[in-house]
């Protein structure tokens, strides 16, 4: 179980912070930044055109793919029960500002003179430092950023894991359940209907069934329940017991590190068997409801996406599975450890289910986010209310570059924020040249007021404005789209591991993978910001 007692405390770094007064040598090193910067602004690049034939290909690429890999894709209807929201969690985060250094100059690709820009979209991500579902990891003291169990090992034979041991009728007792729950996995994973239905009362099978058919529809090929301690009786209800159980799941590849979840199972003993009353989600699992579990279901499998969304949703279906299935290839070149997801699951969420899904309670401007469910994974969620059809393509591809890209735990330190955000951004604009990039106004508003500078500071507040929260964006991609023209992809990639996967200091990583000081690639990237919105 990860939580975030592994997290040291600190202070947090924004533009509002006091600052502490320049000295007579601080006073020249802000000349020769001045000076600096302006050598960036002057020093105009001619990659544009190069950019704009790497998109070109790129793009050409990706059409000539698309209609070989959406293959034979499976559209089912799957009810499932709907409910109530879990609560969401509180996070924190620290972060310390680094040292300071002038920056060399570097080239800026210039806007080309008479061509616009596309029109902003409102397809802004919650902050991945508060959303990520609760997979963000937190400081020491905070609520747990996500609850990510190794696999749940075979059932026979297990013990309660955690908790009160209990007596030796109870451990008995639980020994029976898990036995009957291992019987309903059985069933589940070998599309025996009958089977997984027969551990229930009469009165519990309907809500099972729709349960059942979800999970057949996301194609499950692990379900393996695991006990959270012994059972305990209901309080008031003789013969009534409950256990809360955790299972660990796959869709679609049989041989996944399984997600994780949990869930109250309800029991009620006829003689000395027991017989199952309910299956619901347990209102301590951080990450929420998941859909599977609050609603009725239609799914479309590819190659790399599942796509699922709710039946007054279905005709959208075959199109985001083809747009789906294009960011999946993008994604898939950001992955950041020893394998690619073996699938992307991606819920598109009405006005309710938007609410209602992993707990909900997402800031208004936000059109996506990436939730941490274990085994490495997360899954991808869009708001069908807020996602326009021009935006659509690019949210797939930065949402899906977090699952790919993103550690199992989340991460810990809100300083960060740029870094993760600005490679998912990165990806979304998919080799567009800079001065394309649709946040350029934002970016110089941000510049204008609200921000100190400094690339630790830069993530927006929950309640932001959509012009901060673009502004803050626009920085984080900015400043990635240097460090990977200074130093190519899998250079940037590299950093990006070591801060964000091993939890070094951008100062230690930039030394040890980019062999420069990274007081000077900061305010690099901060000149390069400037440079390129004017």
């Amino acid at each position: 179980m990860t939580d975030g007692d592994e997290q040291p405390p600190g202070r947090t770094t924004d533009g509002d912070e006091h600052r502490p007064a320049v000295d007579a040598v601080d006073a020249v090193d802000a000349v020769d930044k001045a000076s600096a910067a302006d050598a960036v602004a002057a020093n105009v690049s001619a990659n544009a055109g190069a950019d704009e034939t790497r998109a070109e290909t790129a793009r050409a690429a990706d059409a000539g793919a698309d209609s070989a890999e959406v293959d034979a894709a499976v559209d089912t209807i799957a009810p499932a029960p709907a409910p109530a929201p879990a609560p969401d969690a509180a996070p924190d985060a620290a972060s310390l500002p680094h040292p300071v250094a002038v920056p060399a100059p570097y080239p800026v690709p210039m806007a080309h003179v008479g061509e616009p820009t596309r029109a902003v979209r409102k397809r802004r991500r919650w902050p991945l430092w508060t959303a990520l579902g609760l997979a963000l990891g937190l400081v020491a003291g905070a609520v747990p950023g996500v609850l990510l169990r190794g696999p749940a090992q075979d059932a026979a034979g297990r013990s309660a894991a955690k908790g009160d041991p209990g007596t030796a009728a109870q451990r008995r007792l639980g020994e029976r359940m898990l036995a009957l729950l291992d019987r309903q996995a059985t069933a589940l994973v070998g599309a025996d209907r009958a089977g997984f239905l027969a551990i229930a009362e009469p009165a519990a099978r309907p809500a099972l069934s729709r349960r059942y058919a979800a999970l057949r529809a996301l194609r499950v090929t692990v379900w393996r329940p695991a006990a959270d301690g012994v059972p305990e009786a209901a309080d008031g209800q003789p013969g009534q017991w409950r256990q809360t159980i955790t299972v660990g799941y796959c869709f679609v590849a049989p041989d996944c590190a399984p997600s994780t979840v949990e869930l109250d199972a309800r029991w009620r003993l006829v003689g000395e068997e027991p017989r199952l009353t309910a299956l619901e989600p347990s209102g301590t699992d951080p990450a929420g409801v998941r859909p599977w579990q609050a609603n009725d279901l239609a799914v479309t499998v590819g190659k790399r996406v599942v796509v699922a969304t709710t039946t007054a949703q279905r005709s959208k279906l075959p199109g985001l599975l083809a747009q789906a299935e294009a960011a999946a290839r993008v994604a898939d070149r950001y992955a950041v450890g020893d394998a690619r997801p073996d699938r992307y699951l991606v819920y598109y969420a009405g006005k309710t289910e938007w609410r209602r899904w992993y707990g909900g309670g997402r800031p208004k401007w936000t059109a996506g986010y990436a939730v941490g469910v274990g085994g490495g994974r997360h899954d991808v969620v869009l708001n069908a209310q807020t996602v326009t059809p021009d935006g659509v393509d690019d949210l797939l591809r930065h949402e899906l570059t977090h699952a790919a890209s993103l550690p199992d735990r989340g991460y810990a330190d809100r300083a960060d924020w740029w870094l993760v955000e600005g490679l998912a951004e990165y990806a979304g604009a998919d080799g567009q040249p800079v001065h394309r990039y649709e946040g350029l106004t934002e970016v110089r508003d941000l510049l204008r007021g609200g921000w100190s500078g400094r690339l630790e500071a830069v993530a927006p507040e929950a309640d932001a404005s959509d012009s901060r929260v673009g502004g803050a964006y626009g920085v984080g991609y900015l400043a990635v789209r240097h460090l990977v023209d200074r130093y190519g992809e899998q250079r940037m990639l590299d950093f990006y591991r070591a801060v964000v996967h091993e939890r070094r200091s951008p100062a230690q990583a930039a030394d040890e993978v980019l062999g420069d000081p990274w007081s000077m690639l900061h305010d690099e990237c901060v000149a390069y910001v400037r440079a390129v919105v004017g």
